[in-house]
């Protein structure tokens, strides 16, 4: 039996194969290409993709999903370049390396991140159009990531994390800031699959709750990495949100409270898929190696 760490390895290196003859295809040599190119290759655990190319192989093939998988990669890279910036959480250090503005400067990487951005919805409108048959499946899966990485998604978790630094404790606020910050395009990688096949009604919400619960237990995790965690292993700084006063579990309930939350959301994201019996095995054993990841 293949462990769920060699699926994320194969997915991976499918993503980044198909990642980097995008790159190629779509961007014309030079400093902007660059910058894109540094912080989408730099590795990572490619978890986005993985979850929507597992899912995909669930209802049919990952390799009908993979630009899907490559958007929500390039999308996720964006969200981390600008996350790095100044204005923004000031990291230097990302995946092992010096972030994109410490390399590149701030503005490359304002242009990296909103290139990354445009060249998701590119990618995955070309993906529409070559296969036209499918076209409206494909329209389908790009609306579940448009809405997952905006104002009611990603950007609005991101920023309702700034207006809460610093403020109060308040377990409200802090699932707020996790469903949409993280949860979203979590959840959203394994329904654009669904959505790129019809998956049922029943099906999708089963999904939904799975992303769902997934999202919250990555970030517990990182929240509590971020407290005892090792900055060589995580391959970027520790002990930033508690110095900016950031809503975190780890903050709000402790470390070992944190870990039982953790661990319930695993159960939780697990009992959620027993609607596709066996077929769903790696996504469940993915929510397990989720919990009891080091980095």
């Amino acid at each position: 039996m293949i462990s769920t760490a060699e699926e994320l390895r194969r997915y991976g290196a499918m993503t980044e194969a198909r990642l980097s003859t995008l790159m190629e295809l779509k961007c014309e040599p030079g400093t902007l290409k660059d910058a894109m190119s540094y912080s989408l290759i730099a590795g990572g655990k490619r978890l986005r993709p993985a979850l929507c190319l597992m899912t995909a192989d669930m209802f049919g093939s990952a390799v009908q999903a993979l630009d899907i998988a490559c958007a929500l990669e390039m999308i996720h890279t964006y969200s981390l370049i600008h996350d790095d910036l100044p204005c923004m959480d000031n990291d230097v250090l990302r995946r092992g390396k010096p972030t994109n503005h410490v390399v590149f400067g701030e503005a490359y990487a304002v242009l990296a991140g909103d290139g990354l951005l445009n060249l998701a919805f590119e990618v995955m409108l070309d993906a529409a159009v070559k296969n036209e048959g499918d076209g409206l499946n494909y329209l389908g899966a790009m609306h579940v990531i448009a809405s997952a990485a905006g104002v009611r998604g990603m950007i609005e978790g991101q920023a309702c994390d700034i207006a809460f630094e610093g403020q109060d404790k308040d377990e409200e606020v802090l699932r707020h800031i996790h469903e949409r910050n993280t949860g979203a395009m979590i959840r959203a990688s394994v329904l654009s699959a669904a959505a790129l096949f019809r998956a049922s009604e029943a099906e999708a919400a089963a999904l939904a709750a799975y992303g769902e619960k997934l999202g919250l237990v990555f970030q517990i995790v990182d929240d509590i990495l971020d407290e005892v965690g090792d900055e060589k292993t995580l391959g970027k700084s520790v002990g930033k949100d508690a110095d900016a006063g950031k809503q975190t579990f780890a903050r709000i309930y402790g470390i070992e409270a944190s870990r039982r939350i953790a661990r319930d959301l695993t159960r939780e994201a697990q009992d959620a898929l027993r609607i596709f019996g066996t077929r769903a095995s790696g996504l469940a054993s993915l929510a397990q190696y989720l919990l009891t990841r080091d980095r």
